[in-house]
């Protein structure tokens, strides 16, 4: 396998957790407020986004690992989960 070869393997294979990632922290800006934190944000959306990814990245990995095989929907599922568990709790959403 070439390193082009090697490189897109890997790019596709983080591209879900990339885009998760970033509609996490993206959307609640755009419906304006509707499902924004009340509470003051200290991290940026860039340090955010950077965190879900992290934590998508590892939940794709586990899944393969655990799965034998990429892009299983039960991976997906768990994707979903634990990126959506990271973004509550970065906003807060425990401290109610």
């Amino acid at each position: 396998m070439s390193a082009y070869l090697l490189i897109n393997h890997l790019l596709n294979f983080m591209a879900p957790a990339a885009l998760l990632a970033l509609l996490l922290v993206v959307l609640p800006h755009l419906f304006f407020g509707f499902f924004r934190s009340k509470r003051q944000n200290i991290k940026s959306w860039w340090v955010q986004a950077a965190i879900n990814f992290v934590v998508g990245v590892l939940v794709l990995v586990a899944g393969l690992v655990l799965l034998g095989r990429d892009g299983k929907m039960l991976t997906y599922v768990g994707l979903v989960l634990a990126t959506a568990t990271s973004q509550w709790w970065q906003l807060g959403g425990w401290k109610k």
